[in-house]
């Protein structure tokens, strides 16, 4: 099992969110989140300079099987993407074991 955590623009989340139900990710957690990046210039919008760097994203936490992980991060991707920098990112861990709550089940098939 994998991973998937992505900080991407909040004003593509209902895109990813989209994206990802259209492959078969229907379970994600997700918080508002705001930080630094190392984009050195800034932008003017309707008179005010602010800094790109913040702002706003949304942090995704995304678990999958194995056989998912190419196809939910192709989606992030394809549907996350403006082609500016600022972006976003994706990282990708190994989860050694996953445990449903309710009924104590352990494995892969918990995510279903």
């Amino acid at each position: 099992m994998k991973k998937i955590e992505a900080i991407i623009r909040k004003s593509k989340f209902s895109n990813v969110k989209d994206a990802l139900h259209e492959v078969g990710v229907n379970f994600f957690s997700y918080w508002d989140v705001t930080g630094l990046g190392n984009e050195q210039e800034g932008h003017v919008y309707r008179g005010v300079s602010y800094s790109t760097s913040d702002i706003q994203r949304r942090y995704l936490s995304i678990v999958v099987n194995d056989d998912f992980e190419a196809i939910a991060i192709k989606a992030i991707i394809d549907s996350a993407s403006t082609g500016e920098v600022g972006d976003g990112k994706i990282f990708v861990s190994h989860i050694d074991e996953v445990y449903r709550i309710r009924t104590g089940e352990k494995g892969g098939n918990t995510l279903k």
